[in-house]
């Protein structure tokens, strides 16, 4: 059966993001926009309008226009919205990277994206000119100063209007994050003007904002939660963002308790943080209205005990970043909390539970993948149209590679993963991408990488190698360990005497998942 959102339908406007998302930034006026967390410097709505049109015609003058790309290689700052929004007032495309990203990682997104402009941090600007050397990159900008290099200031010169760009929301792309999908390696995810508005339009009934209201932006604004649930809904409401460039636990919990924040959108581990760290007991966390946690499923009991420790309502939701990415959501209702499950599909969302063998549609409280149908769902992956077709049937429903249930109130769970990735604290980590670098160690002969349980990282990357040569399991690691970023590192490593494999070659990854379960759990 087809199961819909309990809530109407809400409207989605047909505009471009920017329009949408700063229409009131200038009536906003002296509202605090953003908040640099470390340092208090604020920017106004009515500073962070003036200064996306003054960045948006300095671009166009520098000859960046509609369906050029700029990739943001960045920790979250102020200035991130402003380079954002210019970006999608011009009908340009963002694609957002991850600063944790090595040179190598970096440069095949720049490769891949068809990057021409790179905007970065002093601190990570060697990281960035080595990346770009791999693509077409023909400018590199910089938060702040650095020599050889662009200051993002100089685009923040008043220089007259930025020019007036057609763009057709439902078509043209606004942002291009990276994802595995359902397997293989990162692909360029296609979101459109219309998807991000119409997310934001969506998730807004159910996580309110609006004058008064102070969201921590400690979640990356890189990755699609923190883009479309913090960046974008929340200036939308005309929340105050309060912007943290990295986390770490006590500069987090001073920041909630100095600024008396509101909201909180985290994922699992700092929920489990503010469960059972001792450190929290030290702060006064009472502004806190509610805490919504996503990009990874959260364990009932630490849910609740989040809630009981921190006394506010706590919640998750459920979402993948070719949905834009939010599907479904726990309203902040205490009346409609269900602890463990991932909330309501959001309004204009239909979903259905298939059979994976079979293909047939489940009922209520019957496990099967999870599919999504709805405004949010992105347009494909760029360049990759076999890709495409294998995660967006012809009737367009979104396949998510999650195994779940929806229950007869319309509550989701997700219960396991049909796709192969490993969530590492609520990032994507790609099999595919680790096996191939272990293979190009000259003793490896095969290869396979799965998720390994852990309470604290939700999972943890773990390979099993078949050897031709000498070698010791921490060589390997290292050796794959010093070309990825950080939360993508092999953290166990086991050899073994075969990788198992169908007839085809196929890596039977279910399998392995099998047996480590089994060996953990005694």
């Amino acid at each position: 059966m087809v199961f819909r959102s309990p809530y109407p339908d809400v409207e989605v406007p047909d505009l471009p993001l920017a329009d949408f998302v700063l229409g009131q930034a200038a009536a906003r006026g002296s509202r605090p926009a953003l908040v640099d967390g470390p340092t208090g410097r604020t920017l106004t709505y009515s500073d962070l309008a003036r200064a996306v049109r003054a960045a948006a015609a300095n671009l166009a003058r520098r000859g960046f226009g509609k369906g050029d790309v700029m990739a943001i290689y960045s920790p979250n700052l102020p200035e991130y919205a402003i380079a954002f929004h210019a970006v999608a007032t011009l009908g340009g495309v963002v694609t957002t990277a991850n600063p944790l990203a090595t040179a190598r990682e970096l440069g095949q997104q720049l490769a891949d994206s068809g990057a021409s402009v790179l905007l970065t941090v002093a601190p990570l600007l060697a990281t960035a000119r080595e990346a770009a050397r791999q693509a077409p990159v023909r400018e590199i900008i910089v938060f702040g100063e650095a020599e050889g290099v662009t200051p993002f200031s100089a685009l923040l010169e008043e220089n007259g209007p930025p020019p007036a760009v057609s763009i057709d929301p439902s078509h043209d792309l606004v942002a291009l994050p990276y994802s595995s999908g359902t397997t293989g390696l990162p692909k360029g995810v296609m979101l459109t003007h219309r998807n991000l508005v119409a997310n934001v339009a969506q998730v807004s009934p159910f996580l309110p904002g609006g004058e008064g209201e102070r969201a921590i932006a400690v979640l990356p604004f890189y990755h699609i939660y923190g883009l479309t649930v913090l960046l974008n809904m929340g200036l939308w409401q005309g929340v105050t963002l309060v912007t943290m460039p990295r986390f770490d636990l006590e500069g987090f919990l001073s920041v909630i308790q100095e600024q008396r924040i509101t909201r909180a959108y985290l994922v699992p581990p700092i929920v489990l943080a503010l469960a059972k760290h001792p450190l929290v007991d030290r702060y006064d966390l009472s502004s806190l209205v509610s805490i919504n946690s996503g990009a990874a499923p959260l364990d009932a009991s630490v849910e609740q005990a989040c809630a009981q420790r921190i006394g506010c309502f706590t919640a998750q939701g459920y979402g993948l970043t070719e949905t834009s990415p939010v599907v479904s959501a726990t309203p902040v209702d205490e009346a409609r909390l269900r602890p463990g499950s991932a909330g309501l599909l959001i309004p204009n969302t239909e979903a259905c539970v298939v059979d994976p063998m079979t293909g047939s549609q489940r009922g209520p409280g019957e496990p099967g993948e999870i599919w999504v149908r709805g405004p949010q769902n992105m347009k494909g992956y760029l360049n990759d149209p076999g890709a495409t077709a294998a995660m967006i049937t012809p009737e367009g429903w979104l396949r998510t590679g999650d195994i779940g249930s929806i229950d007869a109130e319309g509550y989701l769970r997700i219960v396991d993963r049909l796709k192969e990735l490993i969530k590492y604290k609520g990032l994507q980590v790609a099999p595919a991408e680790l096996e191939g670098l272990l293979l190009a160690h000259p003793a490896v002969q095969d290869a396979a990488v799965i998720p390994h349980p852990d309470p604290e990282a939700g999972e943890l990357p773990k390979a099993f190698v078949v050897l031709k040569g000498p070698a010791t399991p921490q060589e390997l690691m290292e050796f794959v360990n010093r070309q990825v970023s950080t939360y993508k590192k092999i953290r166990l490593l086991e050899t073994v005497d075969q990788i198992p494999r169908s007839p085809a070659g196929k890596i039977l990854r279910r399998l392995l998942i099998e047996r480590e379960r089994a060996a953990v759990a005694r």
